[in-house]
């Protein structure tokens, strides 16, 4: 259960991620307070997960889903570029999410 609330909080702070550039540098009131809600949700799912996982493996994932889906969206809705080796790196963050699932 708590590696679905993990993965939970990683797609809340890919969410969160995507919520930063709409308040153009926290000038915006609405945009800046999904922002904040949104960063608080992410960092209490994971304190929820980090009830039973251990802290480093549970912080480690985060962060990998964090990143793996920021840049994923940045690609598909910003077009930002996509190269062999940003490819590559997506790549080493999934095997080690992967790894750090089937080990813990």
């Amino acid at each position: 259960m708590n590696w679905a609330v993990l993965l939970l909080a990683g797609l809340v702070e890919v969410a969160w991620s995507q919520s930063i550039k709409p308040t153009q540098n926290f000038t915006k009131p609405i945009p800046t307070l999904i922002c904040l809600v949104l960063m608080a949700a992410a960092v209490w799912l994971l304190s929820q997960a980090m009830n039973t996982l251990p802290v480093g493996t549970a912080y480690a994932v985060f962060t990998g889903i964090g990143a793996v889906g920021a840049i994923t969206l940045g690609v598909v809705l910003n077009d930002d570029p996509l190269s062999a080796g940003r490819m590559a790196a997506l790549a080493l963050i999934v095997g080690g999410i992967v790894l750090a699932r089937v080990t813990t």
